[in-house]
């Protein structure tokens, strides 16, 4: 109690800029207490209300206090834009945040935001905030503000004006031309942002020539009205995305647009709904828990994944698709894909060996390694073969888009497409090894026969042998490439969108220039042939290199990494067994390295699968609890039917 009353008796509404600021903070602090109890907060705004009420010739202070504290200071900035961030860039917000954290504030100063900081820079602020009641904010409010004192700017005012700024943020942002080209012909059409500012303008008139209740409800209705347009405009931009492409700054400005929507109606809800002080109370602490979010680095780094988890996962759907086979049909022309894909697998390894035994140093060995590896690759996309392994990673964010609604049985269907996937898997892990086997296997002989050695000599089969065992830490490797296999995805989704984006493939088509050397026809074939095939481009040749020069760079930095595919570890094992002979059947070394195989093929899916599959789930912002049904309907089905995992129906 004494603490208190020192800090009132302490109020003074002419003294300096400082000193007024810090005695707001002061009595914050003193509200605040410690920070660990909500209820013992909200009793010492009771408690501070008591204090005032207690003595009366205090409240000329006060209220020339918070008079001089409107008029200083910009609170409709305040209400109309903190806790938005005012740039995309990672680098530069992230050295605004650690000058925050790092540098002290001075509470001299006009900006209502930096103020704000230091007045509520606990993350219990928005707890006790939201924890106050109507009565006691009705006694606080009246002893604030002098209703009859012409001096003091109406609250109304001021939320208007917040109002007025938050929606021209908005126009501005809809007249973005990479939004507005991107949006929907009725979007357009209906011009939506064009008439937002002169519909608050409608309410501003409204509000100050205090017309009736009917015409203010009206104007503000029609407000309302024009806000959801906006917000049907904005989301019109999604359905286009996969014509058009999108950037990280397309992702920021449509979510950016959006919660400035819902800022915009909260202010209505403050200044037009039953309970205003309630509404306005419940805003400061919604943005008092978003100033918390905008001091920390950690939230930067998970709004900037999010961000980047958008724009992988918006265009990923459709790529993805054709990846699921859902019947039986479907799921042997899986199997005859991945067959062709093992037959020239063989041929990889045997290309890797062969830079392997003209023995270059560990760098041009890496390199040449995975030049073998992106060309095979490559020409198994060019035949429409298929490598399993290369799935997972594309069919996670087509099946994550299936999770935008979760109402009804979508659970269901979504877990449906989850033994789609699977068993599309198991297909073509199957189809790849039990091809590439023999195929090494009879290019082995064929050297033999040939060249009158097999493809490995006796030393690299036992290395082979060390290499893959089940004993070793092969397993760590096999997770290991199942992150690039994840790495090589994401890749492959940034070169499609960025050549969607930049409209390349109509450059090949119709650039007089290209028309002039290619010929109309052929430059159409082009375009087409590339806005095909570039994701699978950029994920086979990405691929290729980082399985060759990953192991290279991790053994200049003394780490003990190395990779494990699925189809080239079965490979490299069939070239083990036919340079060693069918006596290797008889040793343990020869079945443990047999039993590493299938698990290399499940960490390869699973980990890449799981990491694609969290980048969708970020994206599309499903929560636990939602993610908690998916994993018990997952289960559920493991139990009751789990041949459909594997087999067709």
């Amino acid at each position: 109690m004494q603490d208190i009353n020192r800090i009132l008796d302490a109020l003074d509404p002419s003294a300096p800029l400082a000193h007024r600021h810090i005695w707001l903070i002061s009595v914050l602090d003193w509200v605040r207490g410690n920070g660990k109890s909500v209820p013992a907060a909200v009793s010492r705004v009771q408690f501070l209300v008591n204090a005032i009420e207690a003595r009366p010739e205090l409240l000329p202070r006060l209220r020339g206090w918070w008079r001089t504290l409107v008029l200083t200071v910009d609170f409709s900035v305040l209400l109309g834009d903190h806790g938005f961030a005012p740039r995309t860039a990672f680098v530069s917000e992230l050295a605004e945040r650690l000058r925050r954290k790092l540098l002290p504030g001075t509470p001299e100063t006009v900006d209502a935001s930096a103020l704000f900081s230091l007045a509520f820079p606990s993350r219990a602020d928005s707890a006790w905030l939201a924890a106050l009641d109507e009565p006691l904010l009705r006694r606080l409010a009246a002893q604030l503000a002098d209703p009859d004192d012409p001096r003091t700017p109406p609250w109304q005012t001021i939320v208007l004006d917040a109002i007025t700024y938050c929606a021209g943020q908005i126009q501005a942002s809809g007249f973005a031309p990479e939004l507005r080209l991107r949006m929907g012909e009725k979007a357009r059409t209906d011009r939506a942002f064009h008439a937002l500012l002169s519909d608050v303008d409608m309410l501003r008139r409204a509000v100050g020539q205090t017309a009736s209740q009917e015409a203010i409800d009206a104007a503000a209705q029609q407000l309302r009205e024009r806000l959801e347009a906006c917000r049907h405009a904005v989301t019109s931009v999604y359905t286009h995305l996969e014509d058009n492409g999108i950037s990280v700054g397309m992702v920021f400005r449509l979510r950016q647009l959006r919660a400035r929507i819902v800022r915009v109606r909260e202010l209505l809800d403050m200044l037009l709904g039953g309970k205003p002080l309630l509404a306005g109370v419940r805003l400061i602490g919604h943005m008092a828990q978003t100033e918390q979010e905008r001091k920390s680095v950690r939230a930067l780094v998970a709004a900037n994944s999010s961000l980047l988890a958008a724009k992988v996962a918006e265009r990923s759907a459709e790529t993805g698709e054709h990846y699921i086979t859902r019947d039986r049909t479907a799921y042997l022309q899986m199997l005859r894909k991945a067959a062709g894909g093992g037959f020239l697998t063989g041929f990889t390894v045997l290309l890797k060996y062969t830079v392997l035994a003209i023995g270059l140093s560990a760098f041009w060995n890496g390199f040449w390694a995975g030049v073998v590896y992106a060309g095979s690759f490559l020409m198994i996309q060019l035949l429409h073969c298929t490598l399993a392994t290369k799935q997972p990673a594309m069919t996670a964010p087509a099946m994550a888009a299936k999770l935008k609604d979760l109402s009804g049985d979508a659970v269901v269907r979504f877990v449906d497409e989850i033994t789609h996937l699977v068993r599309s898997q198991v297909a073509a892990v199957l189809g790849n090894v039990i091809v590439v086997v023999p195929a090494v296997l009879a290019l082995s002989l064929l050297m033999q026969a040939a060249l009158g050695h097999p493809m490995l000599d006796a030393k690299t089969a036992r290395y082979v042998l060390q290499s893959l065992t089940l004993l070793g830490p092969t397993l760590i490797y096999a997770a290991f490439t199942g992150v690039l296999l994840f790495a090589a995805s994401i890749i492959a989704g940034w070169a499609e969108n960025w050549f969607v984006l930049h409209r390349l493939d109509s450059a090949l088509r119709y650039n007089p220039r290209i028309t002039r050397v290619l010929g109309t026809g052929r430059a159409a074939r082009w375009a087409g042939f590339m806005r095909e095939n570039i994701s699978g481009f950029a994920s086979n040749i990405a691929l290729g290199f980082m399985l060759g020069l990953v192991p290279t760079f991790a053994t200049f930095f003394g780490l003990a990494l190395d990779v494990r595919h699925v189809t080239l570890s079965a490979g490299q094992l069939a070239a083990a067994v036919a340079s060693l002979g069918p006596a290797v059947l008889h040793e343990p070394a020869f079945w443990w390295c047999v039993a590493s195989i299938p698990l290399i093929g499940a960490l390869n899916l699973g980990v890449s699968f799981y990491l694609a599959f969290r980048v969708a789930l970020r994206a599309h912002n499903v929560g636990r609890v939602e993610r908690a049904r998916i994993h018990a309907a997952i289960r559920s089905r493991l139990r009751r039917r789990p041949l459909q995992f594997f087999v067709p129906a």
